[in-house]
């Protein structure tokens, strides 16, 4: 049997059928943007002090009740503890004036016994402020980011696995309907333990329809379209919708109106189940050959070309898939995952998720405001994807994913040489090494597709991201990432090189392009078969 690139030749490469699943597949992608760092918006933290109750004080002691702290060499109103108010109650009684007849620092001091006052100079509110996120509360804001990053890698990871049993389309629009949903419900939490419970629910499809997508699009598109979008069209769609989420934050200011405004227009992608077909190359590994058929033939009439009469063959086909009957492969036909924690991918997937999400929510510094920091921070990544693509259509993947997570790790490494005092530079550093995780970022996605076969590639893909999804937990609490970078860029030396490959449909390619690594080992180069080499990608 011809493999499938060439069994769909005669529809070409950029059709009206290519066109249209190419950017409606990106417009799926677009909420995965905004929905992935919104936490930086909704835990925000405002400015605060200890409320004060409706008492009868003078002014001086109203303006002096809250201690005055030093912190970074600027004074600043302690946000966490006032001047007993029984004690300055009294004191205002007697007519004294603080700093003339009372020395402030003499008096004791208590907590915020009644509640907070928040500035809204930034924001109108935040989980923050809703919840009272600070003091001694303050940890459930990292804890929050944390469940949710749980959310996501519980969701990569049965997603995966789902795709490969059920379908690329069906799990598409599923997790796209739960981040729709609980996004939605999020707006009625009445407590921060309902909000943290349906924040992980909205996790569990938040990555998940990415990968779907990014998945789904891969299969479909061949050649150098599929590059283009594994790697350019995907990732710019989720930057899109990152450059989008601190305008949308600006004109709201209310976590609430935010997050009904980066739901309510999701509605708008349920319709396109009729117009985004499924994966036909899924569907010949499951047999299901006249479906299949069905599809090519519509993209035949989308895109005014004459389909054969026959454009898989099914005598092939059923060669093919004797090798995943019970009797002969049972491990394969069970959809079992490939052994992947011990795989040389997961240390460099690992690394760039825990350096991409720590950069991402690291964007305090980059501007006083911070929806411009936000924005600052997602532009970087617009020519870091274009980067990523023009590395993945000409040059091999295994040194060009080596070369950027070294230029990371140099690039956070001078940033602990940089004086103080030269601050911008510090932040020049910081954005240039963000530049770098994001190109590896973009270019490990298409990289693990064209690793493994059909069968198996969304579970693949899904268990990667679940080991980059590690990373995420813990990127709240990192900020030094340049040691992960160096293992990663070790790592990667150990990958299958796949430039210049076809998409391998069967575990046997896959572990012929497995036998490919060893010159790298023994020096000698092994030929690659002729079926592949007959195979345009």
């Amino acid at each position: 049997m011809r493999d499938y690139p060439e069994s769909v030749a005669f529809l070409g490469q950029w059709g009206r059928f290519q066109q249209v699943v190419f950017f409606l597949l990106c417009a799926t992608i677009v909420p995965n943007g905004f929905g992935a760092f919104n936490l930086v918006f909704l835990t925000d933290v405002p400015r605060h002090h200890c409320a004060l109750p409706d008492v009868n004080l003078t002014e001086d002691w109203r303006d002096s009740i809250i201690p005055v702290q030093v912190v970074n060499g600027n004074q600043q109103l302690s946000r966490c503890s006032r001047f007993r108010l029984d004690v300055v109650r009294n004191l205002s009684a007697q007519g004294l004036v603080p700093g003339r007849d009372v020395n402030l620092t003499d008096l004791e001091q208590e907590g915020c016994v009644d509640g907070w006052s928040y500035s809204r100079d930034v924001y109108q509110s935040t989980i923050v402020s809703e919840f009272d996120l600070v003091c001694s509360e303050q940890w459930k804001l990292t804890f929050t980011s944390t469940v949710f990053f749980v959310g996501v890698l519980l969701g990569s990871f049965f997603s995966g696995q789902l795709s490969d049993r059920f379908g690329r389309k069906p799990v598409l629009f599923a997790t796209m309907a739960v981040q729709m949903l609980f996004t939605f419900i999020q707006v009625f939490s009445t407590s921060w333990v309902m909000f943290t419970v349906l924040l992980f629910i909205n996790g569990l499809g938040q990555i998940s329809n990415f990968v779907a997508a990014l998945v789904l699009g891969t299969e479909i598109l061949t050649g150098h379209v599929r590059v283009l979008y594994s790697s350019m069209g995907a990732c710019l769609s989720f930057t899109l919708g990152y450059m989008m989420l601190p305008i949308f934050a600006f004109l709201l200011r209310d976590w609430t109106s935010l997050l009904l405004a980066l739901s309510l227009p999701c509605l708008a992608f349920l319709p396109l189940w009729w117009f985004i077909p499924e994966s036909p190359r899924w569907l010949l590994s499951q047999g299901r050959v006249e479906e299949a058929e069905r599809i090519v033939r519509t993209a035949a009439k989308w895109n005014k070309v004459q389909a054969p009469l026959v454009i898989f063959e099914e005598a092939g086909l059923e060669r093919k898939l004797q090798r995943l009957r019970p009797g002969e492969d049972q491990e394969h036909q069970n959809h079992n995952p490939p052994p992947l924690p011990g795989d040389p991918l997961a240390s460099p997937r690992f690394s760039t998720c825990t350096g991409y999400y720590g950069l991402s929510f690291n964007t305090s510094q980059l501007h006083a405001d911070p929806y411009m920091s936000c924005f600052i921070s997602a532009a970087v990544e617009v020519p870091a994807y274009i980067s990523g693509w023009l590395v993945l259509r000409y040059f091999p993947r295994r040194p060009s994913i080596c070369c950027s997570f070294l230029l990371e790790a140099v690039s956070l490494f001078l940033i602990q040489l940089v004086p103080q005092t030269l601050t911008n530079l510090s932040i020049a550093l910081e954005m240039l090494a963000k530049y770098f995780i994001t190109v590896t970022f973009s270019m490990m996605f298409a990289y693990i597709a064209e690793l493994y076969p059909t069968l198996l590639r969304n579970t693949a893909v899904g268990i990667c991201s679940t080991a980059g999804r590690l990373g995420n937990c813990i990127a709240p609490y990192l900020v030094t990432l340049r040691s992960l970078g160096i293992v990663a860029a070790f790592a990667a030396l150990f990958i299958p090189e796949t430039f210049g490959r076809p998409l391998p449909e069967t575990m046997q390619q896959m572990h012929q392009r497995e036998r490919m690594k060893c010159p790298c080992v023994t020096g000698k180069q092994t030929p690659i078969p002729v079926e592949l080499l007959d195979s345009p990608l």
